[in-house]
């Protein structure tokens, strides 16, 4: 076992058996299960749309471009790729919060879906007015708290959920890349040329 290896086990009993309390184990339960936090979900759409109008469709469009490509990478490339037994299965006395899941441990895709998200919503609304800013801030916060929560729930190691959030973050980075090639290419593009026939 490597030293890389050892250090992320250590990190991760540590994590799950000590940096505990009984009051964060709903919040992490909470933050962990979509069903239980769609109403967030729901309201951040909500602010998007609100703040940007027809724009945040788009952002919205491009999140969603990001989750797909974070969920694939994490769950259809890395997951098969390195076989990784989660912590749950491999070590002994986990405290584990919640039922086994049966996939492979890296990478976490809850971290990477959350790091995407909250990587496209830094994208557009970092710079803007307070609110935007302070919008930007609380869903970067949001999105690590739910990374956090695999470890602390059981099920991962702090390996791959930093693994997660590397991949969602790369994965939001290529989504507005991709979109600003379309829209430059196709929309102003389309533009320019309606402008460059009027005589």
């Amino acid at each position: 076992m490597g030293f890389v290896e050892q250090a992320d086990i250590w990190l991760f009993r540590f994590l799950n058996l000590h940096l505990v309390h009984p009051a964060a184990d709903d919040l992490m339960l909470f933050l962990t299960r979509p069903g239980l936090s769609l109403h967030i979900i729901l309201l951040a759409s909500a602010f998007i749309i609100v703040r940007r109008g027809k724009d945040g469709l788009a952002v919205l469009l491009l999140a969603a471009v990001a989750i797909g490509l974070a969920d694939f990478t994490a769950s259809g490339v890395m997951k098969p790729l390195f076989q990784r037994i989660r912590p749950c299965f491999a070590l002994q006395g986990v405290r584990l919060l919640i039922d086994q899941p049966h996939s492979w441990s890296f990478a976490s895709s809850h971290a990477a879906n959350s790091a995407a998200v909250a990587s496209i919503v830094w994208l557009f609304f970092s710079r803007g007015a307070a609110v935007d800013r302070a919008y930007a801030a609380l869903m970067i916060a949001y999105g690590l708290l739910v990374a956090f929560s695999r470890v602390y729930l059981g099920v991962h190691y702090p390996g791959d959920v930093l693994g997660g959030i590397a991949i969602g973050i790369v994965s939001a980075g290529v989504a507005y890349t991709a979109g600003a090639w379309i829209v430059k290419r196709f929309v102003h593009g389309a533009a320019l040329r309606r402008n460059a026939d009027i005589p």
